[in-house]
């Protein structure tokens, strides 16, 4: 068989199965069994497989017509400058949060050597990057699940980046003293999750997907630990930005707003704590 009959047979599979880019996800696959990017897969279209090659290109089609994640089934992602390891350990790391690193990096401009405290790291994908494009950054991130810190604790090693993972729950508050505390916290509510696409209701982690309380939550804690004049950044459930602006406005913070990701929705949300520090 040739790359392209496969192409378009695993096309066909993934529409069949829901798959919204079909196309797409089949050359992620297919390229990813061959050892080869799309780009260099388009100019190997009349390329016969082999036996092997078939059926581990079949098995990776399979594996999404199941719903599962592509992130998962390459078991790596893009985000910003990097190349992360990904399993069903951590949420797959979205565009929309990379959104939420450019806004952390504008805020951290004019600071030579920030603290920033990422809340929930996952993957590490935002404390990583942030690490990457402010090398004086001191970035610290902690999670409740020690699966997920052993996996970002993998990434940083395998991009050579400084960051202090810590296993915390942040229902003990948080301590310590940043410039920056950012965060991509559950948001999901628990009534909504069945209406998810598969890919998130039977394959992302449930502890890092549902319980929108984190967002308040997160947002009183870091009032104890952010530096006078110091932000917090975090990604809300779309259309909820304003909603949670006006409520860090309500927990004393100031210059609150709400920004938008890449489709236009508003759910990039910071805030300013006074130069005061008063509570």
């Amino acid at each position: 068989m040739t790359a392209a009959a496969l192409l378009a047979e695993a096309a066909e599979r993934l529409r069949t199965a829901g798959v919204e880019t079909p196309e797409v996800d089949a050359e992620f696959l297919l390229g990813h069994a061959l050892g080869l990017t799309r780009s260099e897969l388009r100019l190997e279209r009349r390329r016969e497989l082999s036996p092997d090659e078939e059926t581990l290109a079949g098995s990776l089609v399979e594996r999404r017509a199941a719903r599962e994640p592509l992130a998962y089934v390459l078991g790596e992602w893009g985000f910003r400058r990097l190349t992360l390891k990904v399993d069903r350990r951590v949420l797959v790391p979205r565009p929309e949060t990379e959104v939420v690193v450019e806004r952390c990096l504008e805020l951290l401009r004019a600071h030579e050597s920030p603290a920033v405290l990422d809340v929930g790291t996952g993957s590490g994908a935002i404390a990583l990057a942030i690490a990457d494009e402010h090398p004086d950054a001191r970035v610290t991130a902690i999670d409740v699940s020690e699966e997920a810190l052993a996996l970002a604790g993998e990434n940083a090693a395998a991009a050579g980046l400084a960051v202090t993972f810590e296993r915390h729950d942040l229902r003990d508050g948080l301590a310590g003293r940043y410039d920056l505390v950012v965060s991509n916290p559950p948001y999901v509510a628990a009534r909504e999750i069945e209406t998810l696409e598969p890919e998130v209701r039977d394959w992302e982690p449930r502890l890092a997907t549902v319980g929108e309380e984190h967002t308040e939550a997160l947002a009183l804690a870091a009032r104890d630990v952010l530096e006078p004049g110091g932000h917090v950044v975090l990604e809300v459930a779309a259309g909820r930005g304003r909603e949670i602006a006006e409520l860090l406005r309500k927990l004393g913070y100031e210059d609150t707003r709400a920004g938008l990701d890449l489709a236009g929705r508003d759910r990039v949300v910071e805030g300013r704590w006074p130069t005061s520090r008063m509570q």
